[in-house]
């Protein structure tokens, strides 16, 4: 079982940061077979992804936060991270840790409680 835990959210000014952080427990093995990355809802609108880092190191980033967002996995502590710079009132949502992948128990999709970032115009 695997388990994820972020933290960082808050509130923000238009323009300022904020880094969100998740932290994974359990099989650490299955952890390491697993994408994660960030999503983000919005009240009425689908969950949409932020960004993603594979197992390979690869990043991938929604076009919405290209060059202003930075995902980061540290796999000695099993935690991801996501460096929200340039932060714009459209960015406001609960983000969510998401981690998946094909491991040694089959198919995997987990996820985070969620976390509420607010920036104000």
């Amino acid at each position: 079982q695997v388990q994820l835990v972020e933290s960082g959210g808050g509130w923000v000014q238009a323009g300022g940061s904020l880094r969100l952080n998740c932290a994974a427990s359990g099989s650490i093995s299955t952890i390491k077979a697993m994408a994660m990355g960030w999503y983000r809802q919005v009240p009425g609108k689908q969950r949409e992804l932020v960004a993603s880092v594979f197992t390979g190191g690869r990043t991938n980033y929604a076009d919405s936060v290209k060059g202003r967002f930075t995902i980061s996995r540290d796999n000695a502590q099993n935690t991801v991270s996501l460096q929200m710079n340039s932060l714009k009132p459209d960015d406001t949502a609960v983000y969510y840790c998401n981690a998946r992948g094909t491991t040694l128990m089959g198919y995997l999709e987990v996820w985070g409680q969620g976390t509420l970032v607010t920036v104000s115009s």
